[in-house]
């Protein structure tokens, strides 16, 4: 194939350079067929033969999940409702029996149909999981056309690519099997990105034009630095990647020894710096890479894949397991951010006009009463099993975040009438992530026991900035003056009060973002756990007065040009060995 240059997002950094291998690619040529009346229970069966050998496959693969990926079961389970589900399976019998199609073609259809369904949703977390919908139907129709399931790579290593991965495809993999991998589909919050950072390799996915522009065997360039792919590199690039991947692989290894040792600057301020998570699947690699607790449970993760809420016996086991793994670090969960993008599959979708500020995280929370009472009471009982945290998402107001401590309240006097036991001291937070509970930092602060800033979110509703929106993407400015101003608000206010403060969200692994938050003097930062060693590197290398000079500087600054522009100078002055490996969320300078 000719060269070409290819942009992905990367979700395990690094650089990879090897030949190009395809893992279950989607079929080329699905056949469209009118059958006659005879045939019609003929294709039924051998729709219902096909489902049954993918239930099989993924079944099989979870039972011979490794040690090290047994966390994954959850991904293959999700997998598994897709394949039983009579959205999918359902529909395409029917299309089998009222239109005449055969099987090949019923299935295309049913996907076609469940995706016209989803496309009115307007939401990258929304699409990722039309993509597993979309994987799952892929298998049903390789096994339909007799296609075998993916085999191993062979003797030799290789670069592994693929329109989608799941848990189930990557099986018996390590990275003495493959360089890198790269896919069509998928997101920053895609199970892809949790898969390649179990096996400790770069990737890159959402590579748009991959499947079309690669051939088997083709060398390529995986930089997970940028997000790029490079096909057929020029000896110059090579080269150049050749000295970028000794360099990178060095740089890691110097960070990794130290991984485990304080975050400390230079001049004495300490920062605890913990994990954002999603389940319990990357516990193990947040220990390794010296996280210090979980500053961020997203709990939603248990209740997306499945049709009805999850009891509070199964929620309060998986709690305990995360509290007690980490103990006697702190865990954090965060209820229910459901709403807008998220939502139970087996709850109709409201229709509203703008989810992102409709019924939402703590709103749906307060609205569906019964599901947030059985995750409080979950979060309480595993209190006693850790040291446990919990924080109420989206707070707008002082009697939104009283009517939810009033309903905690409760759920405590349930336990305590039941003897059931929890902790009667367990820190009570807020996300801090709207404008609102900006200006209302100073009555909010009394109210709970720490703040953790999602500047995510944050960034989205001050600056009216979608972040997934490719119109308006590159407006979306961590270091844009009114960002810095309202962190250092509350900052300023969480301190005056006496509560700790975190910062949690891209903008907290972001190298060029880090003095500025260390000249507010914040307690912990909380980010992805693959960034955690390069942070802590980074902050043992920084001096707080400095950051603090810097801080001063920003929050004089009229644009946001002019503060990239100083957090750019100070990290070549501070970090100039460093800087070549930084992924940073700062856009081109408008």
């Amino acid at each position: 194939m000719a060269r070409a240059v290819l942009y992905g997002i990367s979700v395990s950094t690094g650089i990879a350079i090897g030949k190009s291998f395809f893992l279950g690619r989607a079929p080329e040529f699905i056949p469209h067929e009118l059958i006659t009346l005879k045939r019609v229970e003929v294709e039924s069966a051998r729709l219902q033969n096909a489902i049954n050998q993918v239930i099989g496959d993924f079944e099989k693969a979870k039972s011979q999940l490794p040690d090290d990926l047994t966390t994954h079961a959850d991904v293959l389970d999700s997998h598994l409702l897709i394949c039983k589900d009579p959205k999918l399976n359902g529909a395409a019998l029917r299309h089998i029996r009222q239109h005449r199609m055969n099987a090949e073609w019923a299935v295309e259809e049913s996907v076609a149909q469940i995706a016209e369904t989803f496309s009115r949703i307007s939401s990258p977390y929304i699409q990722e999981r039309m993509e597993d919908v979309r994987l799952v139907a892929n298998r049903i129709i390789q096994a339909l056309l007799g296609k075998t399931s993916p085999g191993a790579l062979g003797s030799e290593r290789g670069v592994l690519l693929a329109h989608d991965l799941t848990p189930a495809d990557v099986i018996g993999f390590s990275a003495k099997d493959i360089f890198s991998f790269a896919i069509e589909l998928g997101g920053k919050t895609s199970h892809t990105g949790i898969l390649a950072r179990s096996l400790s390799i770069p990737a890159v996915v959402g590579v748009s034009g991959l499947c079309r522009n690669v051939e088997n065997g083709d060398l390529l360039i995986v930089d997970a630095l940028r997000g790029i792919v490079l096909v057929e590199p020029s000896e110059a690039e090579l080269a150049e990647y050749l000295a970028l991947q000794h360099d990178f692989e060095e740089y890691q290894k110097r960070i990794w020894i130290h991984a485990a040792c304080p975050a400390e600057t230079e001049d004495g301020q300490r920062i605890a710096v913990l994990a954002n998570i999603e389940s319990g699947v990357e516990a193990e690699e947040i220990i390794k890479l010296g996280g210090e607790g979980v500053g961020l449970v997203r709990t939603e993760f248990g209740y997306l894949t499945r049709a009805k809420s999850p009891e509070e016996e199964e929620l309060s086991s998986a709690y305990m397991a995360l509290a007690q793994r980490f103990a006697p670090s702190k865990v954090t969960f965060r209820t229910l951010d459901l709403g807008a993008e998220k939502f139970l599959m087996g709850k109709k979708r409201l229709e509203e006009p703008n989810p992102a500020l409709g019924l939402r995280a703590i709103r749906y929370c307060l609205r569906h009463q019964h599901i947030f009472r059985t995750q409080l009471r979950a979060i309480l009982r595993a209190s006693v099993h850790g040291n446990v945290a919990m924080m109420f998402p989206l707070i707008s107001g002082l009697m939104e975040l009283r009517l939810a401590k009033s309903i905690l309240n409760e759920a405590r006097q349930e336990l305590a009438a039941a003897d059931v036991p929890f902790d009667q001291n367990m820190p009570v937070g807020i996300m801090v992530e709207l404008p609102s509970a900006v200006f209302m930092a100073d009555v909010l602060a009394r109210e709970v026991d720490f703040f953790s800033i999602g500047t995510n979110d944050l960034i989205q509703y001050t600056l009216g900035v979608d972040r997934n929106n490719k119109h308006v993407a590159q407006m979306h400015h961590p270091l844009h003056p009114a960002i810095v101003r309202a962190i250092k608000q509350v900052a300023d206010m969480a301190h005056k009060v006496g509560i700790p403060i975190s910062v949690c969200g891209e903008m907290a692994a972001d190298p060029y973002c880090l003095p500025i938050l260390l000249g507010m003097s914040v307690d912990e930062l909380s980010l992805a756990p693959q960034a955690i060693p390069a942070v802590k590197h980074l902050i043992r290398r920084s001096n707080a007065e400095e950051c603090r000079k810097l801080l001063n500087a920003a929050l004089a600054a009229p644009t946001t040009r002019a503060i990239n522009n100083m957090a750019r100078q100070a990290a070549f002055a501070r970090f100039p060995e460093d800087v070549p490996f930084f992924v940073s969320q700062l856009s081109v300078d408008l």
